[in-house]
């Protein structure tokens, strides 16, 4: 069954849509105004858009369909979770007719075909995987895990899973190119052994290699860990599925991030990636597990919630760096200047280079740089305020953040060169994807529309426990 597309909603309609009727019953801050958007507004978030895109289908190598961890940049290794993002983009691209669907299909099966024929084993560099898991990064040349340094990772695969998944349900047609896609994606999914990758305390780990086995960190806590232990969940191997304690384990910890911050009460996690990897996939509005529902909110409010909290952080501005302000906000894992102490205003200021800067009860990290992501990624959930911070910081900063590919990475106005401010000349598949898919979320939810079609998702959220919404419908809706 094709995707049926909604027709374009009105501005105001636009707006109002990115909020649940149960969020507007639980606001802690002022209810949101209305964006009144003009066409120079729309044709500012098109052309975000189609940029965005073209930076998946120009990084991409056309033969593999492997896609860097960022470009252009003289750093050449492959994410699997830029693929992931990756194979969702070219839906959105087939959806908004940047390509065709046949240009679409047919870089979607070159992805799934390699990927599918790489090497799984536990040898040390003679392999891109093992237990259906992927290394994180992949040499572009071979498919092979990058370096010993590299972790199999769980949560990367995770997002490799969540695109591919996408792809599965996005190519329903009777031909047999997209019954090749649906097959593969499917073969795919159904060989990543969970339980291999689970504790003893029913937790997920961050990883494995064959030199030390698994890593010792484990996703605990609300993150983007989220996706991971619903895709757990939604495996129909039966040996390889997580059961019902690995979602409650998960949620053990999430009373010690609850409470208030900046006017905002909800589930903290400090960099804003944790509150949309897994939202650019999955539809939570008015879908709730048993911990949620206790909280009276659902996990589409908590990000919400989220980003007002980081842009009145932005507004208060306790560390006092240039230009913070209610429309320049947004931070996030991304890059920086550097590992540098540098003057601002008389004081002496540490700068990072990459690094997971954010702020919320759990910690804070901030250095003065701006990740443009942090903002538009949250596009969905808060759009009254994310979109005056896209105008804002295009018209004031221009090319010097915004370029071939849209927003660069990041940019630091607090960090003096003496004759401008600091900004990335790179682009990151990680932050580039939220971006992508949340402004088409944020458009008429294409991407949630799809995955809410996806049988594996359906059965992970209700093994985790989530009812109400769109759940309690036979099929979902061709909204």
């Amino acid at each position: 069954m094709t995707i049926a597309r909604k027709s374009r909603l009105c501005a105001v309609s636009l707006i109002l849509a990115g909020l649940s009727s149960q969020a507007q019953a639980n606001q802690t801050a002022a209810p949101p105004s209305v964006v009144r958007m003009t066409t120079s507004d729309r044709a500012m978030v098109d052309d975000l858009e189609h940029r965005t895109f073209l930076w998946f289908w120009e990084a991409a190598d056309p033969q593999t369909g492997l896609i860097p961890d960022r470009y252009p940049s003289p750093q050449t290794f492959d994410s699997v979770a830029s693929i992931g993002f990756g194979l969702t983009a070219y839906g959105i691209g087939a959806e908004r007719h940047y390509i065709t669907r046949e240009q679409a299909a047919e870089r979607t099966l070159t992805t799934l075909r390699y990927l599918s024929r790489l090497p799984e084993n536990d040898s040390k560099d003679q392999s891109s995987g093992f237990h259906g898991f992927f290394y994180h990064f992949l040499d572009p040349k071979t498919g092979l895990r990058l370096n010993p340094d590299i972790e199999l990772s769980s949560i990367d695969t995770a997002l490799l899973m969540q695109g591919i998944l996408f792809s599965q349900s996005f190519y329903d047609r009777n031909t047999s190119q997209e019954t090749e896609i649906r097959n593969l994606a499917d073969s795919l999914y159904k060989r990543v052994d969970w339980q291999w990758m689970k504790r003893p305390d029913n937790r997920l780990s961050m990883g494995w290699g064959p030199e030390h086995q698994f890593i010792s960190n484990y996703w605990e806590g609300y993150s983007e860990g989220m996706m991971a232990y619903i895709l757990g969940l939604g495996s129909p191997e039966q040996d390889y599925a997580l059961t019902p304690a690995s979602w409650k384990a998960w949620l053990s910890t999430n009373d010690k991030r609850w409470g208030e911050y900046y006017g905002q009460t909800f589930l903290n996690f400090a960099p804003l990636f944790g509150h949309q990897y897994s939202h650019a996939w999955i539809d939570f509005r008015g879908i709730q597990d048993d911990w949620v529902r206790g909280k009276s909110v659902d996990y589409f409010e908590n990000s919400r919630r989220a980003a007002y909290a980081q842009r009145a952080y932005a507004m208060a501005n306790p560390g006092g760096w240039h230009d913070y302000s209610a429309t320049v906000w947004g931070l996030t894992a991304s890059d920086g200047p550097g590992e540098i102490t540098q003057k601002v205003d008389g004081k002496d200021k540490r700068f990072m280079s990459y690094v997971a800067r954010g702020t919320g009860r759990d910690y804070v990290q901030d250095d003065g740089t701006i990740a443009p992501t942090a903002a538009v990624g949250s596009i969905a959930f808060a759009p009254e305020i994310v979109i005056p911070a896209i105008r804002e910081m295009k018209s004031r900063y221009g090319k010097q953040v915004y370029g071939k590919y849209g927003f660069v990475d990041a940019f630091n106005p607090s960090f003096q060169d003496g004759k401008t401010f600091w900004s990335d000349r790179e682009y990151v598949g990680i932050d580039q994807g939220p971006i992508l898919l949340m402004i088409e979320n944020w458009r008429d939810g294409f991407v949630w529309n799809v995955m809410k079609h996806n049988p594996y998702i359906r059965t992970g959220l209700q093994r985790a426990g989530f009812s109400g919404g769109w759940l309690e419908t036979k099929n979902a809706p061709s909204e």
